[in-house]
């Protein structure tokens, strides 16, 4: 959810000098795309996984600051609900065998982390809603202690003026429809955010590549197909994290205002265009203003640190975000990816991220790039799609027309992914390991959602109501988790009546 903020609420006097320093950020980073040296000759990945809590009973469980005193690893913070934890992940070089080595190491401290959590009746899930979350959860302290979290949430309500309104439907029938008085239903959305570091000159081909594949890789990755009892779209998450966070009365949606959950409305030709558009259409959510003045930093040869301008970024919630941030004083730019659900295994989330980095690479690199053959509206159609009908979607692609995700992925999109990998030196026996996975989860047309939906429905033709089916669903789901065996390989249970 982003950096800390000192204050729960801001005055009008606050909100105006934001606005100004906002503004003055914008210029001084403009400035420093055209004569600053960014950092990018060796270019690093990074890897955040957000998690729930459960209890022995699999429902969620309100305590992360206790578990993580219990954890007492600094990779492990707190996130919006009481009932979340995330992990960071220290950058890294993807070339050789590196992600071998970071599998084994997510591993070792999820198991770690996963034994402490059981000291105080706690479980580590990552899925990327919590099927087992209802209503009733969030009628007492379900907020993390956490003046930022506050704050957005009270910033968001006041912009609204009115309670948030849920209205999914499913493809199957099932639809929910519902109102919230806070944005806690945000919480249920647990995902993994992938980054990568970019030179300046090629951060807009690495945006445009990775947001014309973010509907396929949602497709393949899909893990969210029920909330609050109701069986939703493939990756609900979606969804439910747009309205959820939605700052717009209706009024303001007519008239086309746009949301602050946001696929974008065009291909950009600099990472400027992103933080201009920021600047321009969203008001400050979290208007806390730093010390730095960034013209004086700059003109003494040093890199600022732009706190207002990456405070507002992190309030625009696109599903590819841009980042600008500094390390020793150097900056660099990343390209962050918030397309993918959390879990199941870790080395689905590993197979997740080997086919993201290797397609975006190939991609960008491309004479004729798929973004100058596909207008936006397509890739953002494509999006949504996806999030709805997950692996069985069909898509539009240049040179294929309207076609399934499947076969998609088969014919061109894991060549293009082998390429990439193999473009940044990444060791075949991690491309084996991982494509592998990729190309079982198309071969078969099973991933995340589809077990877990299929699952519920066995366990409720065995007579099981929606509830217990869930929850049986959910225990099966940390079993195998634990195995670390590709989710397209888990068994469903058998039925014992026809579902018919």
């Amino acid at each position: 959810m982003g950096a800390e903020v000192s204050a729960q609420s801001f005055s009008r006097e606050e909100r105006q000098r934001y606005r100004e320093k906002v503004r003055q950020n914008l210029d001084v980073f403009e400035q420093m795309l055209a004569t600053s040296q960014f950092e990018f000759d060796k270019p690093l990945t990074g890897l955040e996984i957000e998690l729930n809590l459960v209890d022995d009973a699999y429902q969620p469980r309100f305590g992360n600051a206790e578990v993580l005193e219990h954890i007492a690893n600094p990779d492990y913070q707190t996130e919006l609900a009481q009932y979340n934890i995330e992990l960071n992940v220290d950058p890294r070089p993807l070339p050789g065998e590196e992600a071998l080595g970071l599998e084994q190491e997510l591993r070792d401290s999820l198991n770690e982390a996963e034994r402490r959590a059981q000291e105080v009746g706690a479980r580590i899930v990552p899925i990327g809603i919590l099927p087992t979350i209802m209503p009733e959860h969030f009628a007492g302290e379900w907020i993390s202690d956490n003046n930022r979290y506050t704050a957005l949430n009270d910033s968001i309500f006041v912009a609204r003026g009115e309670d948030i309104y849920l209205d999914i439907d499913g493809p199957t029938g099932e639809r929910l429809a519902t109102y919230s008085d806070s944005i806690a239903p945000e919480s249920a959305c647990t995902s993994v955010q992938l980054h990568i570091q970019v030179a300046p000159t090629e951060f807009a081909n690495y945006w445009n590549a990775a947001q014309s594949i973010a509907g396929p890789q949602l497709a393949l990755a899909a893990n969210s197909p029920f909330f609050f009892g109701r069986r939703l779209h493939a990756e609900t998450r979606i969804e439910l994290f747009a309205q959820a966070t939605d700052t717009r009365p209706i009024e303001l949606r007519n008239q086309g205002v746009r949301p602050r959950v946001w696929f974008g409305e065009r291909w950009v030709t600099s990472i400027f265009d992103l933080f201009e558009e920021n600047v321009r259409y969203f008001p400050a959510l979290l208007p806390e203003c730093s010390d730095e003045d960034p013209v004086a930093v700059l003109a003494s040869g040093r890199a600022p640190q732009l706190a207002e301008l990456r405070l507002h970024n992190g309030t625009v919630y696109r599903w590819n975000r841009p980042i600008y941030d500094t390390v020793d004083g150097k900056p660099h730019l990343r390209v962050e990816n918030r397309v993918l659900p959390a879990g199941p295994t870790i080395c689905d989330v590993m197979a997740n991220a080997a086919f993201y980095y290797g397609l975006v690479r190939t991609l960008s690199q491309e004479d004729r790039p798929v973004w100058t053959q596909m207008s936006f509206a397509a890739a953002e159609q494509n999006f949504k799609e996806c999030a709805r009908r997950g692996i069985e979607s069909r898509v539009y692609w240049p040179g294929f027309g309207e076609v399934g995700v499947d076969e998609l992925v088969l014919r061109h999109l894991l060549p293009m992914a082998h390429e990439g990998l193999a473009d940044w030196g990444v060791a075949s026996s991690v491309t084996d390991r991982y494509l592998t996975v990729i190309e079982g989860r198309a071969t078969t047309g099973a991933n995340g959602a589809t077990w877990q939906t299929d699952t519920v429905r066995a366990l409720e033709d065995q007579g099981q109501d929606r509830a217990s089916a869930l929850r049986g669903m959910l225990e099966r789901y940390v079993e195998n988790m634990h195995t670390n065996e590709a989710v397209h390989t888990w068994q469903v249970p058998s039925s014992t009546r026809s579902s018919a």
